[in-house]
């Protein structure tokens, strides 16, 4: 099983994927975990933390597969970005899981077949890949369900390696 996960400090989005010999996968669950608004930064990271460590101890995932840092104009966003990733990686790696990144092109190259699909374009190929019945919402779980892809598409899938990682 593989992880998806979307960073954000308000949202993140994750999905959870199945993936058999073939490389097809199957959407197990998709959702967002939602930090309070009004809590400092240093209470949301904890929130996403948390929610991450809860979403590895209930699906027991192989592999964690995040969307990387992107190279945005706003130095500021892309700090406290990279500071909710952290958040997710660390959560990953106590709880003994392999984590995969990828960059925003990457994952929308994965899934799209073009790294500059929009939002709209990524939510409905992963609805197409996954034969679901309509594009999967917010769109930050289906961003999340495109970076599970990306990775079972382009990365290796291990076997076995969610019964070694460690309890959380």
């Amino acid at each position: 099983m593989l992880l998806g996960i979307d960073p954000g400090t308000a949202v993140t989005g994750f999905g959870a994927v199945v993936v058999d010999g073939r490389r097809r996968a199957e959407l197990l669950e998709c959702g967002v975990i939602r930090t309070s608004p009004k809590a400092s930064l240093v209470v949301r990271l904890l929130e996403i933390h948390e929610g991450v460590e809860e979403l590895i101890a209930r699906l027991s995932p192989a592999v964690v597969s995040i969307e990387g840092a992107f190279q945005g104009k706003n130095v500021r966003s892309a700090m406290t970005l990279g500071q909710a990733r952290g958040a997710i990686i660390v959560a990953a790696a106590r709880c003994g899981v392999q984590v995969a990144e990828y960059t925003p092109r990457a994952i929308k190259r994965a899934v799209t077949g073009t790294g500059s699909a929009t939002k709209e374009q990524v939510a409905y190929m992963v609805r197409r890949h996954l034969r679901l019945r309509s594009d999967p919402k917010p769109s930050d779980a289906a961003d999340g369900i495109a970076a599970a892809l990306c990775h079972a598409y382009t990365g290796p899938v291990p076997e076995g390696a969610a019964s070694s990682r460690m309890a959380c």
